[in-house]
């Protein structure tokens, strides 16, 4: 992170370096994904349109695979959303002088994928995912915060996959001891 990076802009999201910093927008491969098809634009709370709209298109998409596929579908999902999000993430963080622009929506994406791995698929899992996965996207516990700290895309992506890996192990032991039945 540079030492510049700590000035923050209006909206109180942290300014970019200036050496680090790209066009004043980036390709639009990058900006529709970042922002999951423009879902990232929606106010207020576009976190949480983003964190909904995964819960809602991915209980649509896994109805359609076969149960034993479902364990292997959702790691591979995650997967690929945080791949494509990272660089997408990192060209519009420097397109917008932004070190986390609140548009950026991706890394919500693959977080909550990430929260429903290996869960029935059922409306109570999915809504206790997407509210579980909120709630440590919101308040960022050891050492969610710290991975903000990585530079560009990575630190924008890596802090809601492990507020992603706190709500799975919450979700897996609420249906361990039978708190959540999916």
């Amino acid at each position: 992170m540079s030492d510049h990076s700590n000035t923050a802009n209006v909206e109180g999201s942290a300014v970019v370096s200036p050496a680090t910093a790209g066009t004043s927008r980036p390709p639009l491969w990058a900006d529709l994904t970042a922002t999951f098809f423009r879902i990232g634009c929606l106010r207020p709370g576009p976190g949480t349109w983003g964190s909904a709209a995964t819960v809602l298109i991915w209980a649509l998409a896994s109805s359609q695979i076969p149960a034993s596929y479902h364990l292997g579908a959702t790691i591979a999902a995650a997967m690929a959303v945080t791949i494509i999000g990272i660089p997408a993430a990192t060209r519009v963080a420097r397109a917008s002088r932004l070190k986390d622009p609140q548009s950026v929506v991706i890394d919500e994406v693959a977080g909550q994928l990430v929260s429903l791995i290996g869960v029935p698929l059922s409306w109570k899992t999915f809504l206790a995912g997407l509210i579980l996965f909120r709630v440590f996207d919101i308040l960022k516990p050891p050492p969610v915060r710290q991975l903000e700290r990585l530079p560009e895309g990575f630190g924008i992506v890596a802090d809601d996959l492990g507020a992603g890996l706190y709500a799975l192990v919450v979700m897996h032991l609420m249906l361990r001891i039978h708190l959540l039945i999916g």
